[in-house]
């Protein structure tokens, strides 16, 4: 069977749907506008549909032109995958990884994984995305990323895909300024009923984070709405400096605060007999191929899960 279109006839639409611009599409490939424009007519004729909308100076795929992209992502991702393994077959220990982590474990925990993986494996390419849990796993199942680690809840309709690993428990810490009095008089400990007197900063309603906190909260018969929350930040970054300025108490990942501790800018509270973890996953696809520096890069991650549990 002949195929009506070309690999390059697939780039050719998935840089159009990126770049909404015929000219921007024709740059990124490296190639004439004129030429760009050819082939997506010869390609709309052999498949005797039209793929995209060229109205108002706006371009954008029509309906048909979305499906066959959703198809010409999948053939691509594919036909990397299939390079890198020769490649990897060829190269032996060398190759290429990309690797995935949600907002707050790309931030904190994986450079460190990823330091000590450079210095095991200084031969492998490494390539880092950071996202959102829903949008990293939909870039594992797109194979467009090898194997990550994530810490919010994956999407129901992409589990399926999806081998999921539980990886490391991640502590969600209480921490104060060093000024407040908790701080001066140095009490670790605090009842449940102290939470309502502290002035809270918290990341915004719609953070997984947020819900996931407010949720073992309220398991525990502790009343969030009641919160005084004074501030809302959009970065666990915003809220330590605002914290160690002073302004309120925060839960933030253990991981995000090694530095603070160090330099003893805040100090941590204990809620008497609550404690609230999360379980750190990594996922890969179930389907894809498994290179050498895949393997490597899952057997350290292997080696510091069983070493965080010992």
């Amino acid at each position: 069977m002949n195929l009506p279109f070309t690999l390059q006839q697939l780039r050719i639409i998935k840089a159009i749907a990126s770049e909404k611009s015929f000219t921007r599409a024709a740059e990124v490939l490296f190639m004439s506008q004129p030429s760009l424009s050819k082939q997506v007519k010869i390609l709309e004729n052999h498949l005797g549909i039209l793929l995209v909308n060229r109205e108002s100076n706006k371009i954008s795929l029509t309906e048909a032109g979305k499906l066959f992209l959703q198809y010409s992502e999948r053939v691509l991702a594919l036909c990397e995958e299939s390079c890198r393994a020769l490649n990897d077959l060829k190269n032996g220990d060398r190759g290429n990884l990309i690797v995935g982590a949600s907002q707050t474990i790309g931030t904190y925990l994986m450079p460190r994984i990823l330091a000590l993986f450079a210095q095991d494996y200084p031969q492998i390419n490494l390539a880092v995305h950071v996202d959102s849990t829903r949008i990293i796993a939909k870039n594992v199942v797109d194979r467009e990323i090898d194997i990550a680690v994530v810490g919010g809840n994956i999407p129901e309709e992409l589990k399926k895909n999806l081998a999921i690993e539980s990886f490391v428990e991640d502590e969600l810490t209480l921490i104060i300024p060093k000024s407040h009095p908790f701080a001066i008089k140095k009490k670790k400990y605090i009842n449940k009923n102290d939470l309502y007197h502290l002035n809270f900063i918290t990341l915004n309603s719609n953070s997984t984070i947020r819900k996931f906190i407010d949720n073992i909260l309220i398991q525990n018969n502790i009343e969030t709405k009641q919160f005084n929350i004074i501030m809302q930040l959009n970065s666990i970054e915003a809220i330590k400096t605002a914290v160690s300025l002073g302004l309120g108490a925060a839960f933030v990942s253990s991981s995000a605060i090694e530095k603070e501790i160090k330099l003893k800018t805040i100090e941590i509270l204990y809620i008497e007999n609550i404690k609230i973890t999360r379980t750190l996953s990594i996922i890969t696809n179930i389907e894809c191929y498994r290179s050498k520096a895949f393997e490597f890069f899952y057997n350290q991650l292997g080696t510091l899960k069983d070493t965080a549990q010992s």
